[in-house]
């Protein structure tokens, strides 16, 4: 069993957020208000002050950021064990229940285009297939120029159309695999499969001997796919907001 806390740890330097502080093992991350990870207050060791003095001061730095307060909750790792309680009693409730599964490396390109930067045509990808708005786009496009080198952005293109993408945050051991969409026209085709090899065959080659990613519960497809090559279920973490 991987380290829970050293894994939520480099999964949050693979998101880096634009804002952050701690209260005592409390991490709190703001940006724009979009994603998740980047947005909330990773409740995953003891607060450095009674629980409601944290959590009023949870909120009171949120709105500091004109961002409302929301929590995120991690499986085997969250302190107090009575957060949750807390929670529920302050108000806020859980939602976008995530797996996190972890992986091997290594893999042959076949085809896939990689390269240190998200470029124009892997940024058509992102904003055709994945955000609510273009600030929630923008968001997240900020977010991975902020990763740490080495980085690495995987497109594979159709018939000259860019068609799938992902990318691959290297931490040491790790290889962290996220921003995995596809095209609508060219869905269950078999990129994602490709991508992911590209991507975790670089990493591999870059010194990284597992891999992770992590994958909304109610997407099962997804999940299906990423078991079928290889990716096994660690734990899950959830949000929880008003």
């Amino acid at each position: 069993m991987h380290d829970i806390i050293t894994l939520e740890d480099v999964s949050a330097r693979a998101w880096p957020a634009l804002h952050t502080a701690r209260l005592g093992g409390w991490r709190l991350n703001a940006s724009t208000g979009h994603t998740g990870r980047a947005n909330t207050c990773w409740a995953i060791e003891p607060p450095d002050r009674p629980v409601e003095a944290a959590l009023a001061a949870v909120e009171a730095w949120y709105a500091g950021h004109d961002l409302p307060p929301k929590f995120k909750t991690v499986d085997g790792a969250t302190a107090p064990d009575d957060l949750a309680d807390r929670l529920i009693a302050r108000g806020y409730r859980p939602n976008t229940e995530t797996l996190v599964m972890t992986g091997p490396v290594g893999g042959t390109n076949d085809g896939v285009v990689l390269g240190a930067e998200p470029d124009a045509a892997f940024l058509s990808v992102m904003l055709e297939t994945l955000y609510r708005d273009r600030a929630d786009a923008d968001e997240r496009i900020a977010t991975l120029r902020r990763i740490a080198p080495p980085v690495l952005f995987a497109r594979l293109d159709v018939d000259g159309r860019p068609a799938a993408i992902g990318a691959c945050a290297i931490d040491g051991d790790w290889a962290g695999v996220s921003v995995m969409r596809t095209s609508a026209d060219y869905r269950r085709a078999g990129l994602a499969s490709r991508i992911v090899a590209a991507l975790l065959g670089e990493a591999s080659a870059a010194g990284a001997t597992h891999s992770y990613l992590q994958v909304e519960a109610a997407n099962t497809s997804a999940i299906a796919l990423y078991r079928g090559l290889g990716f096994t279920e660690i734990y899950r973490y959830r949000y929880w907001s008003r």
